[in-house]
């Protein structure tokens, strides 16, 4: 098993990501550079925050065209695990990969700081080892993080179960209080059809030590170790 971490210009969190997939996780971890099309065999990719391409025109907008995310396009399409965390999510959304946009935070500041998501699904990849309900304690650090579809597309990723993550206070209660950036319903993070690709604003990879002030991000990604190794199935 390997996991691939792709790294553009500008991308800040790529190390912390390898960090928790080979300390933590104790897994093998590839960094995979931009301007590359190769994912190195990697069984899933990880597409981590930061400022790719120092987020001109529109976050997300330019990474979209590297020769790398034409690759994650084509392993995505084939079923292959892709996690988008923070600018990864944006970058996702503009790549078509998922479905809506990250418009600019509600008062139209940025953001930084620790927020209450509740899992909303375990039928996934990446929530297995979560609990339906449960309430993680994870960080937030974004200027462009208010998730926007229209209403048929929210329709859609309610009916096919298809948000992951929804924006809670620390009851596991859904107020406009608990909602850092504006996002539609809460929404702090949503799946594709497939079920095989996951972007979330929140930053796991800032919370898989208890020595970073929370520990709750891990079990994303333990879930998904523990996909790959096939204890799990997804249903389609």
């Amino acid at each position: 098993m390997k996991f691939g971490v792709l790294v553009f210009p500008g991308s800040n969190c790529d190390q912390d990501t390898a960090h928790v997939l080979s300390a933590i996780a104790a897994q093998p971890v590839e960094m995979l550079w931009h301007d590359s099309p190769s994912l190195a065999g990697a069984d899933a990719i990880l597409v981590p925050g930061g400022f790719a391409y120092g987020d001109y025109l529109r976050t997300g907008a330019i990474a979209r065209f590297s020769p790398v995310m034409q690759s994650v396009k084509r392993f995505a399409e084939a079923g292959g695990p892709v996690l988008g965390i923070c600018n990864g999510f944006q970058i996702l959304c503009e790549s078509g990969l998922l479905p809506g946009a990250l418009l600019r935070n509600a008062g139209l500041k940025y953001v930084c700081r620790q927020v209450h998501l509740r899992v909303e699904t375990t039928d996934t990849l990446f929530t297995n080892q979560l609990t339906k309900g449960e309430v993680l304690q994870i960080p937030v650090g974004h200027m462009e993080g208010n998730y926007f579809c229209d209403e048929a597309t929210l329709q859609e990723l309610h009916t096919e179960n298809r948000v992951a993550f929804r924006y809670c206070n620390a009851a596991g209660e859904f107020d406009s209080s608990s909602n850092p950036n504006g996002s539609l319903d809460n929404i702090a993070g949503v799946l594709n059809a497939g079920r095989n690709v996951l972007g979330m604003m929140p930053h796991p990879d800032r919370s898989s030590e208890a020595l970073l002030g929370s520990a709750d991000g891990f079990g994303i990604f333990r879930s998904l170790v523990n996909a790959l190794e096939g204890s799990h199935s997804v249903a389609r």
